[in-house]
């Protein structure tokens, strides 16, 4: 399949199609709405779909083995390291003050689950098998691009460590009781504690519908990205071409790393999703606790109105195809 027949596949896919459909009706101002709990309710069943089959996977694993190991590091030494990157590219080829630009950065080096599970639908709907040590790495990537980016605003300017040192206790229940990576470690564990006869038990409601339930989540997500678009009026070109070729900085290490480590094809991928997504709920969520000077109005759109649209539509068959090459 070349990389055209993907990125038709992609674009014709239904959830997909459903996300479009959702951003559709958001511009046009329809009153199609998702209420806020179903929208909820969904998101909490794809976790636990996710992090069920991937306990799953990794209680079929036979050992925890070294590339399981150095896959795992790698993907926390990305974690701490890529704000690095994102915050010299803003502070080079934009305006926008430090403490905004440390917050953009720490969303860039953190991970999208939505646009993990996009990908891992991805890779269902063409029949692809993916390690289940993913989804543990998913959990681990999401705290340290947050402790970079407030380092990074702190060193810039110091002045911004008392208002941190204020919202410590909240921030640090922010980052390790996030519910939704509470729920996908918490399904992980249950996945790998009861293995294939839990996932066949489990199977009509966690395998079958997924598919369904993705359409319909991002038919909500297609609804929330439409009430972000209006901020992007605000953005000048050179933020929203960061909210492009960021991500795609990433693609090239996570498909790099993948290489060099050896991971198969739908591993690498979901590698690959997660060095080159950006984060617009956890992240966003610590930002405005420990850096209430940074804008919100910058670094939410750029991740969800951007980034997000341009990888689960663009990006997920690109780094496919790129992946194809180079894993198999």
């Amino acid at each position: 399949m070349n990389i055209l027949d993907l990125f038709t596949q992609n674009l014709l896919s239904p959830p997909l199609l459903f996300f479009i459909l959702g951003i559709i009706g958001g511009v046009l101002k329809s009153d199609l709405d998702v209420p806020e709990q179903i929208g909820r309710y969904f998101a909490i069943y794809l976790m636990m779909a996710i992090g069920f089959k991937g306990g799953v996977a990794i209680s079929e694993t036979p050992e925890i083995n070294r590339q399981v190991i150095i896959t795992v590091l790698a993907g926390l030494a990305t974690g701490f390291t890529q704000p690095f990157l994102g915050y010299s590219l803003l502070r080079w080829t934009t305006k926008i003050d430090r403490p905004t630009a440390a917050a953009v950065s720490a969303h860039y080096g953190s991970i999208s689950m939505v646009t993990f599970v996009t990908a891992a639908g991805f890779l269902e709907a063409n029949h692809i098998i993916y390690a289940g040590y993913i989804v543990a790495i998913l959990a681990m990537m999401e705290a340290p691009a947050i402790l970079t980016g407030l380092f990074i605003a702190h060193r810039a300017e110091p002045k911004t460590i008392q208002s941190t040192e204020k919202a410590t206790p909240r921030l640090s229940r922010e980052i390790f009781t996030n519910g939704a990576i509470l729920l996908l470690t918490g399904s992980f564990i249950v996945g790998a504690l009861t293995g294939a006869k839990g996932l066949a038990k489990m199977s009509g409601f966690l395998v079958d519908p997924f598919q369904g339930v993705l359409s319909f989540f991002l038919l909500d997500m297609g609804l929330v990205v439409s009430r972000q678009l209006h901020h992007l009026k605000e953005f000048n070109l050179r933020l929203c071409l960061f909210g492009i070729y960021m991500p795609l900085f990433g693609a090239t290490v996570g498909l790099g790393l993948s290489y060099f480590i050896g991971l198969d094809l739908g591993t690498g991928l979901l590698f690959t999703v997660l060095i080159a997504s950006a984060s617009y709920i956890a992240v966003s969520a610590a930002m405005r606790l420990a850096l209430p000077q940074a804008k919100a109005a910058i670094y939410i759109p750029m991740s969800l109105a951007i980034t997000f649209p341009f990888n689960i539509s663009i990006g997920i068959p690109l780094y496919f195809s790129l992946a194809k090459y180079l894993l198999e």
